[in-house]
Order: C-alpha cells, then structure tokens, then sequence
C-alpha cells in the first residue's frame, strides 16, 4: 500500500518535468513512491488544472497512438513472415510439380478390376433379441388401458441416420431405471415394471405380427 508522503521541492519539479514529457500519473506515483492523488494534486498545483486536463489528455492519445504503431507493426512483420512463407510454399510446389510432370512420363497405371458387393447391406446397427443381455427387470410406458406406447424409429433422432425404409419401423420402448421411466411419461400414461425380461423373446412373434420390430433401450436397438 502507497501512503501519502511529503515531496521535495526538488522532486515536485522533476514530476512536472516527466509528467509534460508524457509519463503517466500511475508510473510517477510508484516512481516516487506516493499515491496518484499527491502526484496529480502537485502538478495542478504548478501548472495548473486546465493544464493538466490537456496533459493529460494528451498522454492517453499518444498511449492509443503508440499502441497503434505497435500493431501495425506487428502486422507488418506477420504480413512479410506470410510472404515469406508464401513463396517458399510456391518454390515447393514448383519442385513437386516438376517431379509429377517427370513421373507420369514413365508411369502407366492399371485399371482396378475388384468385384464390388452391391447387395444390400446388412443390418449392422441392431442386436437380436436372442443375443442381447437385458437386466432382470425393466419398465415400460402404457396408456390407461394398458396398451403398449407404439413409435416409429424415425421419431427417435438418435436413429436418424438410417435408412428411409428403417424409419419407418414400429417400435417399443423399454427403460432400465424407473426414475427415468417417469421422466418421459404423460398424464394420460402411465409406467408398469416388467419383472422378468425374458418374456420379449417369448412374445417376440405376437408383437411381430403387430408389425413391431425393434425394441429401443439405453443401450441398443434390439431387433425381434
């Protein structure tokens, strides 16, 4: 902490004469080891307020300036860096044009002849219902009637990068956590415990036949 302390008249008169050369009140202060107020107050004191306003001011400008120059001359220097650069990229290019030009004098390239698979591809995205692993117990969101809540793939925007034709699947959706389960539940629904999760490769046909074919977790796409 700065306190106040008396000046010389010896140091008043070099504060005036820095001050007018452009040294901040800040830098005179720590200079001189006193606060910005005694600084400012004894050069208003000598030369006046008006005075010092205009000095004032005119640091702050000649501040803005030299920032300006700076810049400018740090632009300047990254412009010819860039320039710099570009040509010695342009030199590389030449070289490496002139060894293509050279190669392709000599090189003959042989057609490629692979056989390309053009059947459908497969599935790639879902797992069977007899080979994924469910927990015990799982819930599920139903009407007040207690009927399955049926989607399509295509309203799920995790799955949208599938095909037209997968969108257009109808699903069913199964959720490992109750908390979660009744996140997504509406008024009109509401969410019932599947206690053994065996019974979906049971009544996987019955909800086939219903044309339901895949069974959304946190986990997978599970296909029936």
């Amino acid at each position: 902490m700065i306190l106040g302390k008396r000046l010389t008249e010896e140091q008043k008169e070099e504060i005036i004469k820095l001050f007018t050369s452009g040294v901040k009140v800040d830098d005179l202060s720590l200079k001189f080891n006193c606060t910005k107020f005694t600084i400012s107050r004894n050069i208003k004191k000598k030369i006046g307020e008006e005075q010092y306003n205009s000095l004032l001011v005119r640091n702050k400008l000649n501040k803005l300036n030299n920032n300006k120059s700076n810049i400018q001359k740090i632009e300047k220097q990254d412009q010819n860096k860039i320039l710099k650069n570009n040509i010695k990229n342009s030199n590389k290019t030449d070289y490496i044009q002139d060894d293509i030009n050279r190669m392709s004098e000599f090189i003959e390239i042989t057609p490629l002849n692979f056989d390309i698979d053009h059947s459908t591809q497969k599935d790639l995205t879902s797992v069977s219902i007899t080979d994924v692993n469910l927990p015990n117990t799982v819930y599920m969101i139903v009407d007040k009637k207690v009927e399955l809540e049926i989607k399509y793939l295509k309203d799920y925007p995790k799955w949208n990068f599938l095909s037209q034709d997968e969108l257009k699947r109808k699903t069913i959706e199964i959720y490992y956590d109750l908390k979660t389960a009744k996140s997504f539940c509406q008024k009109e629904q509401k969410v019932i415990k599947v206690p053994n999760t065996n019974i979906f490769k049971l009544v996987a046909p019955i909800l086939s036949s219903r044309g339901i074919s895949r069974i959304i977790s946190a986990e997978n796409l599970i296909a029936l």
